[in-house]
């Protein structure tokens, strides 16, 4: 899809970020970024292939993009009731709140019980099962109660429910290694998981799930001591959602990357961060507390009930051309041992 689509401008040349680039470092050959798709969308999101575009494309990408979650299901609120495709989408958008607001649970799992509901074939009832361990994983590390064997439950479910190769299995891959790394402390399963969900977001062309297993598994090189590799992949992740223009995943993304910054880049991107946590209300509000004394003095709430300034504009030095391309593997091997509870940490 057309980054005008989504709203923004591409994004300036440059160096900071950047991941090393093979003709200088001798490093391997990177692959082209996963190209657009058409302008009708597909999936859930733009950069993903699938059946759902034209009930997820234009307004219901944008409004998400924006932290206006309510907005966007209410637009899918009719076809939900006749339509489980499109219950599972509403479904999906709403746990996504959860995640970045840590509330609105009850909501979610109405939306989710209509989609489970309604179900009428094996690849919905594995769809339903993935969001619920999904939910159910968000609910211990971010809600009111231990939810651990209820998602162990649901996505061991959804493989069952999933043939190998089929298009959900990144998706379960990925939450599977959520699961591991935060809830059973278990970094060697989650980087396991974490590189089958990687290969298969890249091999499909879902370029949002990239740009979070990027994150996570920048994320375990940087507890294994390799700041290197750390900051390739956080530096790929921050790319791909500012390429697709997802503003609510952005500020994770640059506060990331601050952690493996020096210390006068990372002042500047935690700022970044803050004024764009605060443009769109105080989401996410997990962040709000990291980010120095600008972020700090919000007041967490839920999502804003409209979209709130504008997209991140073009900046210097962060790598913007989809020619660019973004490494073709994962960063860092298998750390070894468990991390401990201190590390557990959302995902987006």
């Amino acid at each position: 899809m057309a980054l005008s689509e989504h709203g923004t401008a591409p994004l300036s040349g440059g160096t900071r970020g950047r991941p090393a680039d093979a003709d200088q470092s001798g490093g391997p050959p990177r692959l082209a970024a996963p190209p657009g798709v058409p302008p009708h969308g597909g999936g859930l999101h733009p950069g993903t292939d699938g059946h759902l575009d034209e009930i997820t494309s234009g307004t219901v990408w944008r409004l998400r993009s924006r932290a206006c979650w309510q907005e966007a299901a209410e637009l899918l609120g009719q076809g939900a009731e006749r339509d489980p495709r499109t219950a599972l989408v509403r479904a999906e958008l709403l746990i996504e709140q959860c995640l970045f607001t840590a509330d609105h649970w009850e909501e979610a799992e109405s939306a989710l019980r209509l989609a489970e509901a309604g179900v009428t074939s094996t690849e919905q009832r594995a769809a339903a099962a993935c969001a619920r361990g999904f939910l159910a994983y968000l609910g211990s590390v971010l809600g009111p109660r231990d939810r651990l064997d209820e998602a162990q439950a649901a996505l061991g479910r959804t493989s069952a429910l999933l043939p190998s190769g089929a298009p959900g299995r990144p998706l379960l891959d990925f939450r599977r290694g959520l699961v591991a790394e935060n809830l059973l402390r278990d970094r060697t399963a989650a980087w396991i998981a974490y590189r089958r969900a990687h290969d298969g977001a890249l091999a499909s062309g879902d370029t949002l799930l990239a740009s979070s297993t990027w994150r996570h598994l920048a994320a375990l090189a940087l507890a294994g001591g390799d700041r290197v590799r750390a900051r390739e992949g956080f530096a790929a992740s921050l790319r791909l959602r500012e390429e697709l223009g997802f503003m609510v995943g952005v500020a994770p993304a640059l506060a990331a990357l601050a952690e493996v910054a020096e210390p006068a880049e990372a002042q500047q991107l935690r700022a970044e961060a803050g004024r764009l946590v605060q443009s769109l209300g105080g989401v996410p509000v997990w962040l709000v507390g990291r980010l120095g004394e600008e972020a700090a003095a919000l007041t967490p709430g839920g999502p804003p009930g409209a979209p709130r300034g504008a997209p991140p504009s073009a900046r210097p030095g962060v790598p913007g051309s989809r020619g660019a391309g973004i490494p073709p593997a994962p960063p860092a091997d298998p750390p070894d041992g468990r991390g401990g509870r201190d590390s557990r940490r959302p995902v987006s």
